[in-house]
């Protein structure tokens, strides 16, 4: 008989009592699906993940692309490793997966080493991610994302330029012009000796080893902020801090996650108050820390809402909620065609048939939330010039405080708190 759990058995009935516990087990066993149905199968279970984990979940850290998710480098993976594994370790680990390494990069701003793995057996990067994450001196893994910048590919138009006067450029130079102001720009490359841009730039970084040919979109968002010739940016006495992130493609100009994350890496190091980032791609949690770390360092952080219509889901970095976004606008202050709708706008900005400087000395015209962007992180570093205590929380209130409401009142998903003014949001932003 059985009796509080426990199971007593009198001698003459040992033999049945024996049968029943070996049935009792019997059941246990294949309900927690141990006992297989041949040695090879029983071989296969002793071959599951070295993490112990299951097929339907994985360590923290270890993050699959979501479904549908194709925005990412099809053959790699980027792979959060201590910097004390050592190197011997790493090849055992990249030779038992079929990897090779291809770069490694200890970043100060989060304190992570994050390395770039190519797959070269095949597979996918969501099973080389699960794989992986048997590997216990692996803390985490996730798919190298692709970012691309936010300029539209609309037909040009002749027309005279309204920015100054959209945002009330002409009285809010007299207050400020962003001297001394680091604003960083991470984008394509930068034609360093385009007139409108001489003594623009004070230091460059490269995070990407293609042809380093200057880029027409890199080139007007830096003219944007920081044209002092025969153009006038919003804030033409910055010192920017550009970022070749982006390869030189003129059709699809792309970067990736571990290099963004280089860019803001170095941005910081060298002080930066203001990043600018022109492009949009899909959520990613490393760069979401990166971008939270900038922030808690008191870095402004500016991104382009994004070009991909109405119904597109959030874009990031601008939907990070460190980030401000930045919407555009046309002369008429309508709304840019092809932006992105969504609770995370926070302003919006002149961004249709904007006049930029392009490579070779020339010019362009350029449309798309990436300008719009430009134009509000030329105004953020009026600000700061103002008022150089300001905190990046401070200066997303000003923007959002000071401008013209251009939709329902209050804050809304087409233009966020509306069209951004650069003479009241200076005139805010004075010394307390």
């Amino acid at each position: 008989m059985i009796r509080s759990g426990r199971t007593v058995c009198s001698t003459s009935a040992v033999e049945i009592c024996v049968t029943l516990i070996r049935l009792l087990l019997a059941l246990a066993l294949i309900g927690s699906g141990v006992i297989q149905a041949s040695a090879q199968t029983d071989r296969a279970v002793v071959a599951a993940p070295r993490s112990g984990t299951t097929a339907g979940a994985l360590r923290g850290g270890f993050n699959l692309p979501p479904a549908g998710e194709t925005r990412f480098v099809a053959n790699e993976v980027i792979l959060d490793i201590p910097a004390g594994v050592s190197t011997q370790s790493l090849d055992t680990i990249a030779a038992r997966h079929h990897m090779t390494r291809l770069e490694t990069r200890s970043f100060r701003l989060t304190g992570r080493t994050l390395h770039r793995w190519r797959l070269d057996g095949g597979g996918t990067v969501s099973a080389m991610i699960r794989g992986v994450a048997g590997e216990r001196q692996i803390a985490g893994a996730q798919p190298n994302y692709v970012y691309t910048l936010q300029q539209g590919d609309l037909p040009p138009a002749n027309r005279d330029q309204y920015v100054a006067e959209k945002l009330d450029l002409t009285e809010a130079h007299r207050m400020a012009t962003g001297t001394r102001v680091l604003v960083a720009l991470i984008d394509s490359g930068v034609d360093a000796s385009h007139p409108d841009l001489a003594g623009a730039i004070k230091a460059n970084f490269d995070t990407s080893t293609d042809d380093a040919a200057p880029h027409p979109h890199g080139t007007g968002m830096a003219g944007a902020i920081a044209a002092r010739r025969t153009l006038l940016g919003v804030a033409p006495r910055v010192e920017l801090l550009t970022i070749r992130a982006f390869g030189s493609s003129d059709s699809n100009a792309e970067s990736t996650t571990f290099n963004i994350i280089k860019g803001l890496d170095w941005a910081v190091e060298r002080a930066a108050r203001i990043v600018n980032m022109s492009f949009a791609g899909p959520p990613d949690p490393r760069l979401h820390d990166a971008l939270l770390k900038a922030f808690r360092r008191g870095l402004v952080l500016i991104a382009a809402a994004g070009n991909a219509g109405q119904n597109s889901p959030p874009l990031y970095p601008a939907a990070d909620p460190n980030v401000i976004a930045v919407t555009a606008t046309d002369a008429d202050n309508a709304l840019f065609a092809r932006a992105n709708r969504g609770n995370y706008i926070a302003v919006a900005a002149p961004g249709v048939d904007i006049l930029v400087p392009a490579p070779d000395g020339t010019y362009q015209f350029t449309t798309g939330t990436s300008v719009a962007a430009a134009e509000v992180s030329g105004v953020a570093a009026l600000l700061i010039e103002r008022n150089p205590s300001l905190t990046p929380d401070d200066v997303r209130r000003i923007l959002m405080r000071t401008a013209k409401a251009l939709g329902p009142r209050g804050p809304d998903r087409d233009f966020g708190a509306g069209l951004v003014n650069a003479f009241r949001a200076v005139s805010s932003a004075k010394l307390k």
